[in-house]
């Protein structure tokens, strides 16, 4: 019906085969869009208008906010557009959609490496802290996050384009991704599950297990503190964290670790809702509600307004 020269546009089944539940799906959708915009950046002005807050932690913070909004505006509009309009997305557009939200996940992956790193170093080596995590360590942490990620988007992206689409145009999902894409290819497609396999071994296990066993050392520095009050404000500054990287990790793995021939339509679109709408919408809440400074910072900013 159609060869790699003749593909023009794709069709997006996202939540067709729940007609009942469009109307709520649209509303829940438009919401966590809604709530990962405006609370994204109610933190980056936040801490932006907060001298207190200008340390590494909270630097590291703001990059992920930028991520979290780039991740979100690069899926949710178009998911919202296909739910009461066309649901088909050109070719151009979604290689656009393929490139920038596997920039931003991988981003977000290695971010949260550099706040594990950042917590270790405050907790196990303070006295070291200001020279290990000065301003250009931290902007040399962060350029590294981005040109990373950029060149894994960039590699995966490419192969991609090199695919001919020639059985269907049908994606069986809500969103242009990498293992739906590859189901569609009439070419052999082991390069391009060979590139996800060691990108998401790098970006998701190789940062998952770099991050336990910074968390490793953190928690047995913790034990040695003698006061009790001592040891709370210790992990209160870091359970939030972890309990970010425990729910965004779990699902990339899971998606991104498997060959394309195992992908599950209905399981599939559950697991990717969770690490692109509902991570960069909680991100905020967990930052902040389990946060003191940032609370004392937000309630600042809004008596001023």
């Amino acid at each position: 019906m159609m060869n790699g020269t003749l593909v023009t546009e794709f069709l997006i089944v996202g939540f067709s085969e729940m007609p009942h539940l469009q109307v709520p799906l649209f509303l829940s959708f438009l919401c966590l869009y809604m709530a990962a915009v405006s609370g994204n950046l109610l933190i980056m002005v936040t801490i932006s208008a907060s001298p207190s807050l200008h340390t590494p932690m909270y630097f590291f913070l703001v990059n992920l906010a930028v991520v979290d909004i780039l991740c979100t505006s690069t899926i949710l509009p178009k998911l919202l557009d296909s739910m009461v309009g066309q649901r088909t997305i050109s070719y151009g557009g979604c290689m656009a959609q393929l490139f920038f939200f596997t920039w931003s996940l991988g981003a977000e992956l290695l971010l949260f490496s550099a706040m594990a790193y950042d917590r270790f170093v405050a907790i196990c080596c303070p006295l070291h802290y200001s020279a290990w995590m000065g301003p250009r360590v931290c902007a040399f942490l962060a350029g590294l996050v981005w040109a990373i990620s950029l060149t894994n988007t960039s590699v995966n992206s490419s192969l991609v384009l090199r695919l001919p689409f020639c059985s269907s145009n049908v994606i069986e999902h809500f969103f242009c991704e990498i293992p739906p894409l590859l189901k569609l290819s009439c070419a052999p497609t082991q390069l391009n599950e060979a590139m996800a396999f060691a990108a998401d071994v790098f970006l998701a296990v190789g940062n998952f297990f770099v991050i336990m066993i910074s968390y490793g050392c953190i928690v047995a520095s913790i034990l040695r503190i003698r006061s009790a009050e001592g040891k709370r404000r210790a992990f209160s500054t870091c359970s939030a964290h972890l309990i970010v990287v425990s729910m965004y990790y779990s699902t990339v793995i899971y998606t991104y670790i498997r060959p394309s021939s195992s992908y599950s339509l209905n399981k599939d679109k559950v697991v990717s809702v969770i690490y692109t709408s509902v991570a960069p919408t909680l991100n905020p809440l967990i930052y902040t509600l389990r946060n003191k400074d940032v609370k004392v910072a937000l309630r600042r900013l809004l008596s001023c307004c």
